[in-house]
C-alpha cells in the first residue's frame, strides 16, 4: 500500500477535521514520499530518538519512510529553523533521509479503537460510551461498567499490571475495599474533564497529568482520581494502531522502541 493510500484510509476513519482548534493533526513533514510503498514506524511522540531509530532501520536495509505519531511535532508555527533546534533537526533529517512525519492527535482520541477506547478495552469495561460526545458514537474519554465489580485495591492492581506505569498517583481514600462498578478513562491530559466525569456517575477516573488541586477537587466531588501518567495511558493505542496497519498488509510496520516517557521516578 502506498503512503498516500494509507493516509487516505486513516483519514476516512479519523478525520483531521475533527481536531481541536489548538491542535495540529496531519502532515508535519512530507518530503515527497506519498507514492512510495508504506514502511511505517509508529510512535507516541516524534523525537530525535525515534528519527534515529528510523534511520538505523534504513541502514539495516529496511527503508522506513514514515513516522506515524500521536503527538504533533509542531504545535505552534516556528519563527525560525536553526541548527541544533530539535524541530529543525527533525526537518533536516526527514528531508535528508526521505522520512515523512504524520500526526493523529485529538482526532485519534475520539474514534473507536482510539486512545480512550483502547483504555476501556484494557480494563474490560462494558456498556461503554463517551464522557463527552462529539458526534454519533464518538467523543472524548469513555465511561463504562465493571462486570463483576472490583474493590478499589483490585482495580488499582489491574491498572498497574495492564498499563505498567512507573507510578500510580491516587486520590486519598479511607477504604481500598470500596466496591467499584463504574469507571471513566481518558488517555493523556484529562484533568479538564473532571466535571464531565462526575456527571456520568463514575466512581473512578483513570487519566494523567493531574495537578494537586485537581486531586482535591475530585476528592471533594466524590470521585477517585487515578493518574497513571501520559505515556502509560496513551502508548497502548499506538500498539493497537500497529496491529490495524498490519491488517492492511503494509510492506513493513513496527512500534517504536525509542519512545520516551520523559519522566524518571527515583525510589
Amino acid at each position: 500500500m502506498k503512503i498516500a493510500d494509507l493516509i487516505a484510509w486513516f483519514e476516512e476513519w479519523a478525520n483531521p477535521a475533527w481536531q481541536e482548534s489548538w491542535d495540529n493533526c496531519g502532515w508535519q513533514i512530507e518530503p515527497g514520499v506519498l507514492q512510495e510503498q508504506a514502511r511505517v514506524l509508529v510512535c507516541l511522540t516524534p523525537t530525535l530518538a525515534v528519527m534515529e531509530e528510523a534511520i538505523a532501520y534504513q541502514k539495516a536495509g529496511i527503508s522506513v519512510n514514515l513516522i506515524f505519531a500521536h503527538h504533533p511535532l509542531i504545535f505552534n508555527p516556528p519563527k525560525s529553523l536553526c541548527s541544533g533546534n530539535p524541530i529543525a533537526e527533525m526537518a533536516r533529517l526527514a528531508f535528508t533521509h526521505n522520512i515523512g512525519i504524520y500526526t493523529a492527535h485529538t482526532n485519534f482520541d475520539q474514534v473507536q479503537d482510539g486512545t480512550a477506547d483502547v483504555l476501556a478495552q484494557i480494563l474490560e469495561l462494558e456498556q461503554v460510551s463517551p464522557i463527552v460526545p462529539t458526534q454519533a458514537g464518538l467523543g472524548y474519554g469513555r465511561v463504562g461498567v465493571l462486570q463483576p465489580a472490583l474493590v478499589l485495591q483490585d482495580l488499582l492492581t489491574k491498572i498497574q499490571s495492564r498499563l505498567n506505569p512507573p507510578s500510580l498517583i491516587v486520590s486519598p481514600t479511607a477504604d481500598l475495599q470500596q466496591k467499584i462498578d463504574k469507571v471513566a478513562v481518558l488517555g493523556g491530559s484529562g484533568a479538564s474533564f473532571i466535571s464531565a466525569v462526575v456527571k456520568t456517575g463514575a466512581q473512578v477516573y483513570l487519566t494523567s497529568d493531574c495537578k494537586f488541586h485537581q486531586f482535591q477537587e475530585s476528592r471533594d466531588r466524590g470521585l477517585i482520581l487515578v493518574d497513571a501518567g501520559h505515556y502509560a495511558t496513551e502508548r497502548p493505542a499506538c500498539d493497537r494502531l500497529v496491529h490495524k496497519f498490519r491488517n492492511l498488509n503494509l510492506d513493513w510496520v513496527q512500534l517504536s522502541q525509542q519512545d520516551e516517557d520523559f519522566r524518571l521516578f527515583i525510589r
